[in-house]
């Protein structure tokens, strides 16, 4: 029986393609650019990759920054026209033959990090992705726990961000957010919140790597940039952490790079936790390059599993 599976990561302007044949396996073929705003040729480039592999995969699996509406099978990615509210999966096993199984890109960062990464071993994960926004997905026994789609672990989003922050306090509004609320995490706590927040109480257009880069040298507004950061961050993430009992938090994305970061954010973390684990909650994670393809290849092997 085929066991490779044939695995997309799908960004707003690049699709990287790969393969796994066993569990946490990953070969990396190509990175193309994504048709964004033709369907059919959305299709094509994907289904393009089949002939290149030397067996028929046993299934595909779609990684992409966008949310699978579990009641139609239709997607929400606005930033590609070409496959926004379509049913990607049925249409690509109607060109391929094969079966598909996709899912958000945080999701499936989280079940990299469940299965092979920094959460390998335990039982309830959550993984969140800080970077150019902020986002989640848990994980329970090594499975997704929303495998239909849905909006499970979308931490970044909802009016929760805290309106006095800092040391010393000081007043923070709440900014609106693409998602049309107001007082989102994805807007405070993201590297454009991080900038965002530095430009508000300190002026000037400071980059989120030279704010971070400041606050390692002790430069006194960039440590007060990261004071108010850290407060907007901590309780609602230790709030996730209680709801969900996860024993673990994988941190990934851009900002999650700097590891200074990720362990001032679990020192911050910790002491809100019911739990109040002895050793660190949230860390860098460890599944490596390609977690999007890593993750959507365990989703879809997971898949034949239960077939």
């Amino acid at each position: 029986m085929p066991s490779n599976i044939l695995c997309f990561d799908i960004g707003g302007t690049s699709i990287r393609a790969g393969h796994s044949r066993a569990m946490g396996d990953l070969t990396f073929l190509e990175r193309i650019a994504t048709p964004t705003d033709d369907h059919a040729g959305f299709i094509a480039a994907l289904s393009a990759f089949v002939g290149q592999l030397d067996e028929k995969p046993a299934r595909i699996a779609v990684s992409l920054a966008g949310v699978v509406d579990p009641k139609t099978g239709g997607l929400i990615v606005a930033n590609i026209p070409a496959i926004h509210g379509t049913d990607l999966a049925q249409d690509l096993a109607e060109a391929t033959g094969i079966a598909v199984t996709i899912a958000n890109d945080a999701d499936c960062f989280a079940v990299a990090e469940a299965v092979v990464g920094s959460g390998a071993g335990h039982d309830i994960v959550f993984g969140i992705i800080l970077g150019t926004g902020v986002g989640g997905g848990l994980v329970s026994g090594e499975r997704l726990i929303n495998r239909k789609g849905g909006f499970a672990g979308e931490w970044g989003h909802g009016p929760v961000a805290a309106q006095i922050a800092g040391m010393p306090p000081r007043p923070v509004p709440r900014f609106a957010c693409g998602c049309g609320q107001t007082g989102c995490l994805d807007t405070a706590v993201s590297a454009r919140g991080m900038e965002r927040l530095d430009r508000l109480f300190h002026g000037g257009e400071r980059s989120a790597e030279a704010i971070l880069e400041a606050w390692r040298a002790g430069e006194v507004t960039a440590v007060d940039t990261l004071s108010v950061y850290l407060d907007l961050i901590a309780a609602p993430l230790a709030m996730v952490v209680n709801m969900t009992g996860a024993s673990i938090v994988p941190a990934g994305g851009g900002l999650a790079r700097a590891h200074d970061l990720v362990g001032a954010i679990d020192r911050a973390v910790r002491p809100l936790t019911l739990a109040q684990p002895s050793t660190p909650l949230v860390v860098p994670a460890t599944s490596g390059t390609e977690p999007g393809l890593l993750g959507a290849a365990i989703l879809g092997r997971q898949a034949l599993e239960e077939v």
